[in-house]
């Protein structure tokens, strides 16, 4: 390091020139003591800017709508600890002992923090088995909500369920303990960035071979196949299972899980235990893993219990909605149909009847009956087989009107004995009973506003709206997993059929077009949570060419050439995460990280017994380790030397402290000129400081001079300075790439820290402003108005009254230095704007000459 290679000759200049000769050894002994000092000064603020940023990503992520995951919560947090305590450590090498009560405040705040994001874990307790006649909707927490329902729909309301049991959360979780399969099931959760469709993809299939070929427990054997003997001699010993997943979160009013799991049906009793464990593992497939991250669940939040029941050999099946999926106010029952199994509906994959049922009077008022090609019937000794229909069934409605309406009648029983709109699946057996299969909670679309219509022939019309809204994007046709690993963010997802797994696209989605498909398929239910406009049965799709930009009008039942950017206007996506319990947790989180309490090194309270979050630390250590820093010069005779004056034409003074080849040579004397600075933060915030002269104070109307009297003469620090000999100086600590300052602008304390190297990844700038003289409600308009100037240009806000905070992170160099240019502008030119903030028309007046300077500052540095 060529600063700290020089110190000793350093030294011995200072020394001569300033105080009187020491000794060589003396010299040493500083050298020495200097060295470590610095290595602990400069890791510390290192140290602080991570941290920093660490903060800025979590406030960032809990306050916006992007989703994030448990590991993104995890890693911020303990990003954060682990610098805040490095910068504990080296503060107490800079000053030992004197700060040590820093050490138990920091050790009750992690501890604080660490039962917020790693509680002890309560794994479900109970039996491992459950006969679904024994089971309430309360016990939800032992089986899931889906089999919960099932059991209450039976014991409650005496209609017809299938028989069977459920293999429970307790089961689940001795499967996981048994096969030691927790510590590696998170430890990958961990270290994958589930937002890359190839780790998603790769992920997930490492964790679902995991389970699958993990071991059942002797006690869930022994307890499961007792109850597949009990079932099969009471529904005939040939019977095959539908072996279904009742994870915790699904089929509830907040989450669905529509399709996202696995179920197989028909499943001989001797392949049930084999067939458990992939059912077990589908709680890793990609679109619940997708699901789960989208909608802020933690994935230890979702354990697996998993119904067997009796196959039921229908003659048709379907969904039955006690509302309009697409519009909660049209409360008329709407009955999809197929010949056969109801996978025919749920899977989306083929075109169903659909009768339309009013609930008051209990009579068709809408019948589509559609030409069905195929059926999905039971397989003899086990599985599905798919039969293709002859020209008389295709062509019949798959249900009579007297059977569509006794439907809706259960339906609406269910609706009234639940609460709450009803997603119902139900099946009819060749003797004409109505066997209900699931029953959970509707998610209705967002309504969808007026938008003006698309001019022009479109490519593609007709199908049905399944989520409504106007996206646009590139075209992007899905066919396999690998197609699915290369799909762009922002494009529109064009399938062949509605598969549920497209559900784990659905994140990077613009919309989705498919060419079959109805309203209520899996894949419909969870492209209406998203808040995905989708248009499903549309036809042939060939006229959409991979690339080609295209604007997706599910409402209008219309795919247009090109993007139409006012039509798309309205549409916002679901923000998922609120109210999530990721988000909870993160909230509680930043409740022992962010909050700043110590503001003011001058007072009493500026104390580690007064440090209340992780913020106060860094706070307190940064402002701690530049008084130790430069008071070494005071106990040691010479650093204070050390620091330069600029020599510039500038009415303020600035000083300048080199600690890695800021200069780019060895100043000797008093002074260092800019163009003997090599620092290119520092080089880059001067630049925006001088670029346009200060026109000076603005013109204060009468009562802003009151307003700034009054200030000055209640609060006598505004008017002067702070008396140590450092703070009335403004203070560059500057190296190659890294820039702090700590200065004061009259009333106004701010502070700049950047680090802008060839790493983006490593690179940040933190800028704050705070103070003023007028009265606290023009100082914070002012705080305000900076914000709102900077975030045009990417800076993540926070504003605190009259203290404004901006942070960006992970650009490239020439990224930052240009905000610098921003922030030196900015510094310059809202000293004493406070004044006037309370003149609506002086705002607007200023506020448009600063967005035009800034304009023509950015312009200046890529001239046309």
């Amino acid at each position: 390091m060529r600063f700290v290679g020089h110190i000793g000759a350093l030294i011995r200049r200072l020394t001569g020139h300033h105080e009187p000769d020491i000794p060589p050894e003396e010299a040493e002994r500083l050298t020495s003591l200097f060295t470590e000092r610095y290595h602990s000064f400069r890791t510390l603020l290192a140290a602080n800017g991570r941290a920093l940023e660490n903060m800025a990503q979590m406030e960032q992520a809990y306050g916006g709508i992007q989703p994030y995951g448990m590991d993104f919560v995890v890693s911020n947090a303990t990003a954060v600890v682990v610098r805040v305590f490095r910068m504990i450590r080296h503060l107490d090498a800079l000053a030992p002992g004197a700060y040590s009560e820093l050490f138990a405040r920091f050790d009750a705040i992690r501890s604080g923090l660490e039962a917020v994001i790693d509680p002890p874990r309560n794994p479900s307790e109970g039996p491992l088995v459950l006969s679904l006649s024994s089971i309430r909707r309360g016990d939800s927490d032992v089986v899931g909500s889906k089999m919960a329902n099932l059991g209450e729909i039976a014991g409650a309301l005496d209609l017809q369920v299938p028989a069977g049991f459920v293999i429970t959360a307790a089961a689940y979780n001795r499967l996981l303990d048994h096969n030691e399969l927790r510590p590696e099931i998170h430890r990958l959760i961990v270290s994958t960035e589930i937002q890359r469709p190839d780790s998603l993809f790769a992920l997930s299939s490492r964790l679902q071979q995991l389970i699958a070929s993990a071991t059942v427990p002797p006690d869930v054997e022994e307890a499961v196949r007792s109850a597949l003997a009990e079932l099969a001699s009471r529904v005939g010993g040939t019977a095959g299972f539908a072996v279904r997943s009742s994870a915790f979160g699904e089929d509830t009013a907040e989450t669905s899980f529509a399709g996202l799991y696995e179920s197989e049906l028909n499943v001989h009793p001797d392949n049930v235990l084999e067939t458990y464990l992939e059912i077990a593992a589908s709680k890793y497939t990609p679109q619940a893993m997708v699901y789960r991250y989208q909608r802020g669940l933690r994935s230890e939040d979702t354990e697996m219990a998993v119904g067997c029941m009796a196959m039921i050999p229908a003659v048709a099946g379907g969904v039955a909605y006690t509302s309009d999926p697409q519009d909660a106010d049209d409360r008329r029952i709407h009955v999809s149909a197929a010949v056969g199994l109801p996978k025919t509906v749920v899977d989306g994959r083929f075109e169903t009847d659909l009768f339309v049922v009013d609930r008051q009077r209990l009579d068709i008022v809408q019948r589509q009956v559609v030409p069905k090609t195929f059926a999905f019937d039971l397989r003899p000794g086990e599985g599905i087989a798919r039969r293709k229909l002859s020209p008389e069934i295709a062509t019949r409605a798959a249900l009579t009107d007297e059977q569509a309406v006794t439907i809706a009648e259960v339906a609406l029983r269910l609706e009234a004995h639940f609460g709450h709109s009803q997603d119902v699946e139900w099946a009819l057996t060749g003797g004409g009973e109505l066997v209900i299969l699931q029953a959970r909670p509707m998610h209705h679309a967002a309504s969808s506003p007026t938008r003006p219509s698309i001019a022009g022939e479109p490519l593609v019309t007709g199908g049905v709206c399944v989520s409504p809204g106007v996206a646009g994007g590139p075209v992007r046709w899905v066919r396999s997993d690998r197609e699915a690993l290369m799909m762009p963010d922002g494009a529109v997802l064009v399938v062949e059929h509605p598969d549920p797994r497209w559900a784990a696209l659905l994140d990077r989605a613009a919309a989705v077009v498919s060419e079959h498909g109805g309203i209520a398929g899996h894949l419909a239910t969870v492209a209406r949570e998203f808040g995905v406009p989708a248009l499903f049965g549309a036809g042939s799709l060939e006229a959409l060419q991979r690339g080609a930009q295209v604007t997706v009008d599910a409402d209008g039942l219309a795919v247009h050439p090109g993007r139409h950017s006012d039509a798309e206007s309205g549409h916002e996506r679901r923000s998922l995460m609120d109210g999530s319990p990721i988000q909870t947790i993160l909230g509680d989180a930043l409740s022992h990280i962010s909050p700043l309490n110590l503001t003011d090194p001058e007072s009493s309270d500026f104390h580690p017994s007064k440090v209340r979050s992780l913020h106060d630390i860094t706070r307190f250590c940064h402002e701690k380790a530049v008084t130790e820093m430069f008071s070494f010069g005071t106990k040691n005779s010479f650093p204070r030397y050390a620091a330069k004056q600029l020599h510039h034409n500038v009415p303020m003074q600035w000083w300048m402290l080199d600690l890695d080849d800021g200069f780019t040579e060895e100043i000797t004397g008093k002074y260092v000129k800019l163009d003997q600075v090599s620092c290119q933060p520092m080089r880059a915030l001067w630049d925006g400081m001088v670029a346009i002269p200060w026109d000076g104070p603005p013109a204060m109307s009468g009562s802003g001079f009151a307003s700034v009297l009054f200030e000055a003469t209640r609060n006598p620090a505004l008017s002067t300075p702070f008396k140590k000999p450092y703070a009335q100086r403004n203070y560059f600590m500057v190296s190659a790439n890294f820039m702090n300052l700590q200065s004061r602008f009259g009333f106004h304390f701010s502070t700049v820290e950047t680090l802008a190297s060839q790493r983006d990844d490593e690179n940040y700038l933190i800028f704050s402003l705070k103070g003023g003289a007028a009265d606290e409600e023009r100082r914070a308009g002012r705080a305000r108005l900076i914000a709102d100037l900077l975030e045009i240009h990417g800076f993540h806000l926070k504003v605190i009254e009259d203290t404004v905070t901006a942070r960006i992170w992970a650009m490239p160099q020439e990224e930052i230095l240009s905000r610098l240019k921003i922030v030196g502008y900015l510094l310059m030119h809202t000293r004493q704007l406070d004044m006037v903030m309370g003149d609506p028309a002086s705002v607007t007046r200023y506020r448009a000459k600063l967005e035009g300077d800034i304009s023509s500052i950015l312009a200046a540095e890529n001239p046309q």
